[in-house]
């Protein structure tokens, strides 16, 4: 089975120039990685209980009708209990801005993160918009209220 695709345009910023483009790491990967484009040398250190906007050094420019969802990485996630607070975070397809990761720490130790490192996951998706219509009553179902 093959995967639909579509052209993503991205802008590197200067901050995160010489990372590497978001990519799959396996053939049947639904998420690119997204790295931490957080000075070389430096860190931030997310202590338990707090979070931290992590820049990626990308812009995107989404087609009309799609969405990027910025998710946690299961790894970050089960061995250091740290997460995307807006998980699923969202990239509208008319936002041009940096694509940032809030992460927050649920664990018991501080995560330092420094350049480079994957802190989360990008899934492109398209975008189905519900047109609400009032009505006076509901159709029954099974399960009810």
């Amino acid at each position: 089975m093959s995967f639909s695709e579509v052209t993503v345009p991205v802008k590197r910023l200067p901050h995160g120039s010489d990372l590497p483009l978001p990519e799959y790491q396996t053939d049947g990967a639904a998420g690119l990685d997204l790295q931490a484009a957080i000075a070389e040398g430096e860190k931030v250190v997310l202590a338990p209980g707090t979070r931290e906007m992590i820049p990626t050094g990308l812009a995107i420019a989404l087609p009309h009708g799609y969405e990027a969802q910025i998710r946690p990485r299961s790894g970050l996630a089960a061995k250091n209990g740290v997460t995307v607070i807006n998980s699923p975070g969202t990239v509208d397809c008319d936002y041009r801005g940096e694509v940032k990761v809030v992460l927050i720490n649920h664990g018991q130790e501080p995560l330092v993160i420094t350049r480079g490192m994957r802190i989360a996951q990008m899934i492109i998706a398209p975008v189905t918009r519900g047109i609400f219509e009032e009505h006076d009553s509901l159709p029954e179902t099974d399960r009810g209220a």
